[in-house]
C-alpha cells in the first residue's frame, strides 16, 4: 500500500489532479473560517471556547449536527460557508426522489440531455433552499439564544457583554442571505471542479474533508478527558479500548458498504445485426446497504427541522415540550429515529430499485437467472432478495446511528460529544464511502499505468464505478494556484501575529 501511494506521484496526470484537489480543499477550509460581515467575532471566539470546554459541537444534535458536519464547523463559527453544501444535497435528494415518482421527470431522465436538464433544475432548487435557510438563520441572529442550532451562545454573549450582531437590521439580513447563497453556489462550483479536474466526487469529498477537520479536536479532547484529567487509573486503557472499537466499527462499515449479493445471470447465444454474440454468465450485484446514508438524513431532518422552524416562529409551550421530547440527547429521539431509519431504508429501495424494470431489461437482453423463469417470476425473485438485503442494511444503519448515544452513556460524555460522533452516525458512513470511492479511482489510474494497486489480491470496490474523467488543470495553473494560496495564508498569519 505504501508503494501505491509513492507511485501516485510518478504519474504526472494523477499528480496534477491530486495537487488540484488539495488546493480546492484549502480554499474550502479558508472559507469556513472567514466570518460573515457584521457578526461580532469576539462573541464567536468566546462561544467556541465554551464549546471546547463542554466538549460539544453546539448544534444540539439532529439536523443541526448534520448541518455542522456538512459545513465543517462553519455553522458554529458563522463563516461564509455557514450552510456548507447542505442545500445542494437537499436539492439533489429532492430531485432524485421526484425523478423516481413523477412520470414526466422519469421520462425526461431517460432522454438524451434529460439528466443535464434535471441538473440545471437542481441548481435552481439549491438557490431557493439556500435563500430560505439563510433567511431563517439571519433572522435568528437577532435573538441567537432562541436558535436551537446555536446552543449555548447565550453564555458567550453574557460573558463578553456584547451582542452577536451589533447592527442588526434589514440590511444585515439581506446581506447575509446573499452571502450564504453565494457561498453555497461557490462550494457547488468547487465540487464540480474537483469532480472534473481532480480526484473523486467533489461534493462528497468536500463533506469528508469537513468531517476530518474535527479529528484533531477529538484527539485533544480524548487526551484531556482520559489522560490529563483522568478520574481512574484505567483511563489510558479506556483510550486503547476506544481506538480498537473505532477500528472495528470502521471495518464493519467497510464490510457492509461493499457487501453485495451477486446474482448469476445467464445469457444465451444471440445475433445482433451481423455479429453473433456468444452466451456467458454475468452477475447482477445487489448491495446490502443500497440506500446508503439517505435514511439517516431523512429521519433526523424530519424529526428536528419542523421543531426548529416552529421554535423560531412561536414561543408556545407545546413547541418547547416537543423540543424537549425530541431532544437529540434524549432516548426518544434515538428510538423514533431508529424506527424511521428502518422505514426510509425500505422506502428508498422501493423508490429507486424497480425489480419489474430490471427483469424486463434482462428479458430484452436475452438474460435469465438460472432456476427462475423470465418476466414476473424474475421480478418477484429480485424483490424478495432485495427485501432481505434491505432488512440487514436497515438494521446495520440503525445500530450505527445509535452507537454514539450508547458510547456517550458508557463514557459519561453525552450523545452530543465530538468524541462519540466519530463512532457512528452520518459522519462515519459518509467518510468511509467517499474514501473508498476515491481510493478505487486512484487504483484504477495506477493499474492503467501498469503499477500495483493498494491491495495485493483483488481490487477496492467503491460506491460508484466512475472513472476519472474530464480535462485536467495544467501544471502551470496549479503552480499559480498554490502560490496564490501561500500568499493568502502568509498574509493571514502576519495579520494574526500583528493583532
Amino acid at each position: 500500500m505504501i508503494s501505491a501511494f509513492t507511485n501516485t506521484w510518478k504519474i504526472p496526470e494523477l499528480r496534477d489532479r491530486i495537487l488540484f484537489t488539495m488546493a480546492m480543499i484549502v480554499i474550502v477550509r479558508l472559507g469556513v473560517h472567514l466570518p460573515i460581515p457584521g457578526v461580532n467575532m469576539d462573541v464567536i471566539r468566546e462561544y467556541l471556547e465554551i464549546l471546547k470546554k463542554d466538549n460539544e459541537d453546539g448544534t444540539g444534535g439532529g439536523v443541526g449536527a448534520i448541518l455542522n458536519v456538512f459545513s465543517g464547523g462553519g455553522l458554529t463559527s458563522m463563516g461564509l460557508f455557514a450552510l456548507g453544501i447542505m442545500p445542494y444535497i437537499s436539492a439533489s435528494i429532492m430531485m432524485q426522489l421526484l425523478s423516481a415518482v413523477v412520470p414526466k421527470l422519469a421520462r425526461l431522465k431517460k432522454e438524451d440531455g434529460g439528466q443535464q436538464k434535471i441538473n440545471q433544475w437542481t441548481r435552481f432548487v439549491t438557490i431557493a433552499i439556500a435563500a430560505i435557510q439563510g433567511f431563517f438563520l439571519a433572522k435568528s441572529l437577532e435573538n441567537p439564544e432562541s436558535n436551537p442550532l446555536l446552543t449555548g451562545i447565550g453564555r458567550a454573549i453574557a460573558n463578553t457583554g456584547q451582542d452577536l450582531v451589533p447592527a442588526f437590521g434589514g440590511g444585515f439580513v439581506a446581506q447575509t442571505v446573499l452571502i450564504i447563497i453565494a457561498g453555497t453556489l461557490f462550494l457547488m462550483w468547487i465540487g464540480d471542479q474537483i469532480t472534473e479536474r481532480g480526484i473523486g466526487n467533489g461534493v462528497s469529498l468536500i463533506i469528508s474533508v469537513n468531517i476530518i477537520s474535527a479529528l484533531p479536536g477529538v484527539i485533544v479532547q480524548l487526551w484531556d478527558n482520559f489522560v490529563v484529567e483522568r478520574s481512574s487509573p484505567f483511563s489510558p486503557l479506556l483510550i486503547v479500548f476506544l481506538v480498537v472499537l473505532f477500528l472495528f466499527v470502521i471495518a464493519a462499515v467497510i464490510a457492509v458498504t461493499q457487501g453485495q449479493r451477486r446474482i448469476a445471470v445467464q445469457y444465451a447465444r444471440r445475433v445482433a445485426g451481423r455479429r453473433e454474440m456468444s452466451g456467458g454468465t454475468q452477475y447482477l450485484p445487489l448491495k446490502v446497504n443500497y440506500a446508503g446514508v439517505m435514511p439517516v438524513i431523512f429521519a433526523t431532518a424530519i424529526l428536528q427541522l419542523p421543531t426548529q422552524l416552529l421554535s423560531q416562529m412561536t414561543d408556545a409551550s407545546w413547541v418547547r415540550t416537543m423540543s424537549e421530547i425530541l431532544s437529540a440527547n434524549g432516548p426518544w429521539f434515538y428510538l423514533i429515529s431508529g424506527l424511521m431509519i428502518f422505514f426510509f431504508s425500505f422506502f428508498w429501495v422501493a423508490t429507486m430499485f424497480q425489480p419489474s424494470e430490471v427483469a424486463e431489461n434482462l428479458k430484452r437482453g436475452g438474460g435469465y437467472i438460472p432456476g427462475v423463469r423470465p418476466g414476473k417470476p424474475t421480478s418477484d425473485f429480485l424483490d424478495y432478495t432485495m427485501t432481505r438485503l434491505t432488512f440487514a442494511g436497515a438494521l446495520f444503519l440503525t445500530l450505527i446511528f445509535m452507537m454514539p448515544f450508547f458510547i456517550g452513556i458508557m463514557l459519561g460524555l453525552g450523545a452530543n460529544n465530538l468524541v462519540t460522533s466519530f463512532f457512528g452516525g452520518t459522519s462515519l458512513l459518509i467518510l468511509v464511502g467517499v474514501l473508498l470511492d476515491m481510493m478505487r479511482q486512484i487504483e484504477t489510474h495506477l493499474l492503467q499505468r501498469q503499477y500495483d494497486g493498494f491491495l495485493r489480491k483483488g481490487k477496492i470496490k467503491g460506491r460508484q464505478q466512475r472513472q476519472i474523467s474530464g480535462a485536467q488543470a495544467s501544471s502551470s495553473s496549479i503552480v499559480y494556484l498554490w502560490v496564490t494560496l501561500a500568499v493568502i495564508v502568509l498574509v493571514a498569519v502576519v495579520a494574526i501575529i500583528s493583532q
